[in-house]
């Protein structure tokens, strides 16, 4: 296929993956009643304002309050786009208004409005807090599809041939200056990390660093960022989540980087608040000026609105000159604003936002030489066109061996959507992509695995980490083996996720066991963190009850992450605990066919890694059969039989 014809393909499967998101949505708001909508956890009713207060940007925060407290999970997190109603009225829902989440924390939710007052009905009660379907980001990656698509004799054909045709790479640059910039990094950076560096100041066109768990990826990233800057002037910086680019937003200012971050403040953490948009406005020195004549503007509208309609020629004429009075003032902060925003963007050394944050109207028509993307193996392509469309050259930062993007549509996945810019771009250019190649994370037993089957056995373990265990004699890695023991997954009928109740209780038993082993006081001084990880949502949901309710866990609760092998992308534990699930008699392995899923889980682990499942379910899986001999060979393996 033609580099257009891709393109075409992936306009159709982004389509095909919004109608899939927007009919779960229907599925589980639109077309469900309140009371089932509670129920699913995507609607919180009835809540009760706590406080409402101007935040950041002069916006309105609303902290709210469920009546009747539940720990049931719900959809209800930071960064998503809900909608505030009333049922007070006597209409179902007749009364609502938009507004983002800043955070959620058991009962309460802090939301900011996307409105500039606090709605009239808010006193009445009854209110409620739906999740709402974000529109916005798909239309965006649309239109930066077909902008690509359209392209004829500029930078972003070239990038789309480079990418996807048979587009040619320019002969990398030999820079004079990169050794003296290099000596400087040399005390930060390793000779693999030296060399992405390298290829990233010689790049012409697109460079890709390869970084697998624990190599220091971010570390290399904000170098080259920070040397970037040094060469070449402002620089602009993508993710795909909030998250991962407000980590970023916090390692380039503590380099002494002017950093500004586009974005809703409601979506960025609370540290990085200060260097939103929104903030630096409230800050600058025009500032001032600027709301006293919002303030007037809204003085003079108000005395618009007071006169009633049965007025009097006169007071027609003096309602006209006063509308038109806060329509001249208004203009005048509008102008004003500008003028605040493009002396803060001017600036900036560095400029931060979500993939689809970079349509943001204050980038309208700005250009950038240089565009850095992070966690691209974790982005959608359309997602990664939309700051693509406004640079001269490209640096992909990800590893296509861990998490792909989320998809909802299986059957978009299936077409194609799961392959993302940087693993097409990588397998067409490999002598642009730099594989980091020190981890600084684990022990070398448990780096070992992933590092042969992921990564052509080229991982080298630091010395830091290379033996470092709990405690002295201990093994770094355990799988125990269900295997016979009649410990059969089920499948929860409402949700259809499955759970292994003996399997959940094995690991936890495992774990006290552990516990025990190490001491409780000793956890507490060292500060040790465990995290136990299951691929079903059903057997985390088990694994927390069961962690709640053991004496043993009880004084080291608070350090112990259970969840999904989603929600430990990117971070790591000195402990890690895996619950396979699956043991059924066809030996279906299902979600566990994604293999770089458990690559992600077994990586996250710096000391200990506990591993616990069937063999005789996963042995129908090439990857599972391999991990299986490297625990065999190296004396990592037990039978459940043998543990109790």
């Amino acid at each position: 296929m033609t580099a257009t014809e891709q393109l075409l393909k992936t306009l159709a499967l982004i389509k095909q993956e919004r109608q899939a998101d927007l009919e779960q949505y229907r599925q589980k708001v639109l077309l469900r009643s309140l009371t089932q909508r509670v129920k699913e956890g995507v609607t919180w009713y009835p809540i009760k304002l706590v406080r409402d207060y101007i935040g950041t940007g002069e916006r309105i925060i609303l902290e709210l309050q469920r009546i009747h407290p539940s720990d049931q999970p719900h959809s209800f997190q930071s960064g998503k786009l809900v909608s505030l109603f009333c049922n007070a009225s006597g209409k179902p829902e007749k009364e609502h208004t938009q507004a983002v989440i800043n955070y959620v924390k058991e009962d309460t939710i802090t939301i900011t409005l996307n409105s500039d007052e606090v709605p009239d009905w808010i006193e009445d009660g009854q209110l409620g807090l739906d999740v709402m379907f974000d529109e916005m980001t798909y239309k965006e990656m649309e239109y930066s599809l077909n902008k690509v698509i359209q392209a004829e004799g500029d930078r972003v054909a070239e990038f789309r041939e480079i990418f996807l045709g048979a587009g040619k790479i320019q002969t990398p640059i030999t820079s004079q200056q990169s050794s003296k910039h290099h000596q400087v990094s040399r005390n930060i950076l390793n000779e693999s990390q030296l060399h992405a560096l390298n290829k990233i100041v010689s790049a012409r066109d697109v460079a890709f660093i390869h970084g697998p768990p624990g190599t220091g990826k971010t570390t290399t990233l904000v170098q080259a960022i920070v040397l970037t800057n040094k060469l070449e002037g402002q620089v602009l910086v993508c993710a795909p989540s909030n998250a991962a680019i407000d980590l970023l937003v916090d390692k380039l200012s503590d380099q002494g980087l002017n950093v500004i971050r586009i974005g809703h403040p409601a979506r960025v953490t609370e540290q990085t608040l200060s260097k939103t948009l929104d903030a630096r406005i409230a800050t600058h020195h025009s500032f001032g000026e600027l709301r006293a004549l919002r303030k007037k503007m809204e003085q003079v509208r108000a005395a618009a609105f007071k006169f009633k309609r049965n007025f009097g020629g006169h007071e027609k004429n003096l309602r006209r000159q006063l509308k038109e009075e806060a329509r001249a003032l208004k203009s005048d902060a509008d102008m004003l604003e500008f003028y605040i925003i493009n002396d803060l963007l001017q600036s900036a050394n560095v400029i931060c936002s979500t993939l689809v944050g970079s349509s943001h109207p204050v980038l309208r028509g700005r250009k950038f030489k240089t565009v850095f993307i992070d966690e691209a193996a974790q982005s959608l392509e359309p997602a990664c066109w939309i700051p693509l469309l406004k640079c001269q050259r490209a640096i992909l930062a990800g590893d296509h061996c861990q998490l792909p993007p989320t998809i909802k549509s299986p059957e978009a996945a299936k077409g194609g959507l799961a392959r993302t810019l940087f693993e097409k771009g990588i397998s067409k250019h490999p002598d642009l992509a730099s594989m980091l190649q020190v981890q600084y994370r684990m022990h070398e037993a448990i780096m070992k695995f992933s590092s042969h089957y992921f990564y052509k056995d080229e991982l080298v373990a630091h010395d830091s980490v290379r033996a470092e265990l709990l405690r002295p004699n201990q093994l770094p890695i355990d799988f125990i083996d269900t295997a016979g023991c009649g410990y059969t997954e089920q499948q929860d009928p409402e949700t259809l996720s499955r759970f292994n109740l003996d399997e959940a209780n094995l690991l936890i038993h495992q774990v006290e066991k552990l516990v025990d082993e190490v001491s409780v006081e000793a956890w507490l001084e060292q500060g040790i963190t465990m995290g136990i990880i299951a691929p079903y949502r059903a057997q985390v949901t088990h694994l927390q009850k069961l962690a709640e309710a053991s004496h043993i866990l009880k004084p080291i609760y608070k350090p112990i992450s259970i969840n999904t092998v989603d929600a430990f992308q990117g971070q790591e534990r000195d402990v890690i605990a895996i619950s396979f699930v699956r043991s059924n008699e066809k030996a279906e392995v299902g979600f566990l066919g994604d293999i770089r899923r458990t690559n992600v889980a077994m990586t996250r682990a710096r000391k200990k890694l506990i591993m616990i499942g069937d063999s005789a379910t996963l042995g129908s899986h090439p990857f599972y059969v391999e991990l299986l001999e490297y625990a065999q060979v190296n004396g990592f393996y037990k039978s459940a039989f043998e543990v109790g």
